[in-house]
């Protein structure tokens, strides 16, 4: 990039979706802003589509408590929200490889998806495969990722193993059960009453609907369980899990504001000290490396990211609003 591109960039201004404090998604406005650049080791991606995901929710309303010392103690360091996104390259800074400007790319950012323009570092993102819009590839950061980290890395998950999916229906959930059938394992999802054909479209083996059907309480035994809920006790999830089973919990009782989830992290891995079944939280980390996977995934038709709601960047506080009630098929996507 010539001195004189630089400069302009530095000097141009955007559209973007910023909370100027902490709060529920009405805090949320639209503001003209100055446009990033592209630094050391990172792209400068034109938005075409952002997704909406859980961690947008804490990172805007600061709860639990204990992640506003890491990104703001009474308002947000950064304001604009919005991890998932999916666009054009049209700048590369010094140390960035593998990508040049015209690049159709997709991939995760700590924030600032919510915007006409983000800075990403080069080695959160992968190129968009063939056959996938930028909205589906914008769909498939957050969820693609922790499903596949949970039930591959975490799990273990191996071909021929029974897995189950509690809380199948959202954008991890449908994520996961195409993975769970790409890795070669028998998936049972649970879900409501609305999401059971879904996720039968989906390729699940069996889908349990939980407002009739109580899962832990019948006869199955799991290999893996990968919870994305929360809202049973750890007895009842180790009721159904093989005595050498692992337990992969990517979720929380709500725990309060101070603390969320991290009171449950704690109990889980104690539990996993003292029983013989494998009792393990997830933590996502964005790598290039398994976004390319996911990208492979999608190009060869085994994974497809389920969108429920498509709105434009002037209504994101609505978007947020909607995933935050917490009963959203799928994905929530915000085309630029």
């Amino acid at each position: 990039m010539s001195d004189a591109q630089q400069s302009t960039l530095e000097h141009a201004t955007m559209t973007a979706i910023v909370a100027p404090r902490y709060g529920s998604s009405e805090v949320l406005r639209t503001q003209t802003v100055p446009r990033p650049v592209a630094g050391d080791g990172q792209v400068l991606v034109r938005v075409r589509a952002a997704a909406v995901c859980r961690g947008d929710l804490h990172l805007l309303t600061g709860k639990p408590y204990a992640v506003r010392l890491g990104f703001g103690l009474r308002r947000p360091k950064d304001p604009i929200i919005g991890h998932d996104l999916a666009g054009e390259v049209v700048a590369v800074g010094a140390g960035a490889t593998g990508f040049d400007r015209g690049d159709l790319v997709f991939g995760a950012v700590d924030a600032g998806a919510f915007a006409e323009y983000v800075s990403v570092p080069a080695e959160r993102l992968a190129r968009v495969p063939d056959g996938l819009t930028v909205a589906e590839a914008a769909a498939l950061p957050d969820s693609g990722l922790t499903a596949l980290q949970g039930l591959r890395d975490v799990g273990g998950l191996r071909a021929g193993q029974k897995v189950l999916v509690n809380g199948a229906s959202g954008g991890v959930g449908t994520a996961a059960v195409q993975i769970a059938k790409a890795l070669g394992a028998e998936v049972t999802a649970v879900c409501s009453t609305r999401h059971v054909e879904m996720l039968r479209s989906l390729g699940a083996d069996l889908v349990v609907d939980y407002t009739t059907t109580d899962f832990t309480s019948g006869t199955d035994r799991y290999d893996v369980l990968l919870d994305l809920v929360g809202n049973r006790s750890l007895t009842d999830y180790r009721r159904v899990l093989a005595p050498k089973g692992v337990f992969v919990s990517s979720a929380g009782s709500p725990g309060g504001d101070w603390f969320g989830p991290v009171l449950w992290v704690g109990k889980v891995v104690l539990t996993g000290l003292v029983v013989g079944q494998t009792m393990r939280p997830l933590l996502m980390r964005p790598r290039r490396a398994d976004l390319e996977l996911l990208a492979v995934l999608a190009a060869e038709g085994k994974l497809r990211p389920v969108i429920e709601r498509r709105c434009p960047l002037a209504a994101a506080a609505a978007a947020v609003g909607h995933v935050a009630e917490g009963h959203a098929q799928g994905k929530t996507v915000i085309v630029v």
